[in-house]
């Protein structure tokens, strides 16, 4: 399985850029009304999202407790704690904006497509990496801001918990289970149409993207943080997942985890969620006071990043089960 070129990535890229040469246009007040777009957008992420989602698929793989309680507890315990650690260790070095986009990352869910598909590509077990991954989107929805909220009460600043839970069931999980409800009626035509659905999904990702960085430029954020301070952010993500992709081969060892399983944990467990990331923070961390660039940074480099050491680790596992089948077969 070779790297193939993601355009997504691309978009990433010119939507920064367009919020540098039009911030006015996509900031608060701005003539795109992000504050309204910004939630319908979010709404339409997470509709689609019910609406494919197969809890046929979530059936198959649900006996295999021991697996998820590893792949759980990765993504909403391990990770947090090496946020924690980092920013006790970094202390005044970075800003506090990406102090906090760092521990958001490591607070959020884990991806849905790319874990199944390199579980998949890999030769693993899809159902135990279905299961995990959309069980992940489902918890993250209240672990995500509970870890926020006790982060930011340590460092003095509040969180309005309920406001943000009600923000978050009103824009995130009744769209899920909307879409989950009449799944039934536009599942097919949308498993059929899959890449409109698709491109949908990640265009609605990228207007978030431009309003997020449109804040950010407007109030010159980007001005106060060196270029040293950006590429130690890149050095801890990058850190960070290597770090977690160790812990996990360790305990795929330790508990004896057969190799068709051993994919579907670590590719679950070291992912993070760009689709549900960029979303759930335009509802968290609604009005900050310096936009949202700064704090969606850390999974922004993070995504491909994941990608990048990800496929080649899936393809060397999916020769290395061909050539044990080759030698079974002989």
């Amino acid at each position: 399985m070779r790297f193939k070129f993601d355009p997504f990535l691309t978009g990433m890229v010119v939507a920064i850029l367009l919020a540098a040469l039009f911030p006015s246009f996509g900031a608060e007040g701005g003539a795109l009304h992000p504050e309204l777009v910004t939630k319908l957008g979010v709404a339409l992420i997470f509709f689609l999202n019910g609406a494919l989602m197969s809890f046929a698929a979530l059936k198959d793989g649900v006996m295999r407790w021991r697996l998820h309680l590893i792949i759980q507890s990765a993504t909403f315990l391990l990770f947090p704690l090496i946020g924690l650690a980092f920013l006790t260790l970094t202390g005044p070095l970075i800003s506090p904006d990406l102090r906090l986009g760092f521990f958001y990352l490591c607070a959020i869910p884990s991806t849905v497509s790319s874990s199944v598909a390199m579980t998949a590509a890999a030769r693993g077990n899809v159902p135990v990496a279905v299961f995990n991954a959309t069980i992940s989107s489902l918890i993250g929805i209240f672990i995500t801001p509970l870890w926020m909220s006790l982060l930011l009460k340590s460092s003095g600043q509040h969180l309005d918990i309920m406001a943000v839970f009600i923000d978050l069931m009103l824009w995130l999980a009744l769209p899920l289970f909307i879409g989950q409800v009449m799944s039934p009626l536009i599942g097919t035509w949308l498993e059929k149409h899959r890449k409109w659905a698709q491109t949908a999904d990640r265009g609605t990702i990228l207007l978030l993207v431009y309003t997020s960085f449109c804040d950010s430029f407007a109030r010159h954020i980007w001005s106060s943080n060196s270029l040293s301070t950006l590429a130690l952010v890149m050095a801890a993500t990058l850190g960070l997942f290597f770090l977690v992709l160790l812990l996990l081969w360790k305990a795929c060892d330790t508990f004896h985890i057969a190799p068709a399983f051993r994919a579907a944990v670590v590719f679950c467990g070291t992912k993070k969620s760009l689709a549900t990331g960029v979303p759930m923070a335009s509802l968290l961390f609604a009005g900050h006071p310096s936009g949202l660039g700064l704090i969606l940074l850390p999974i922004m480099l993070y995504h491909p990043l994941q990608l990048l050491i990800c496929t080649p680790l899936a393809n060397y596992w999916a020769k290395e089960t061909q050539t044990k089948e080759n030698e079974i077969a002989a």
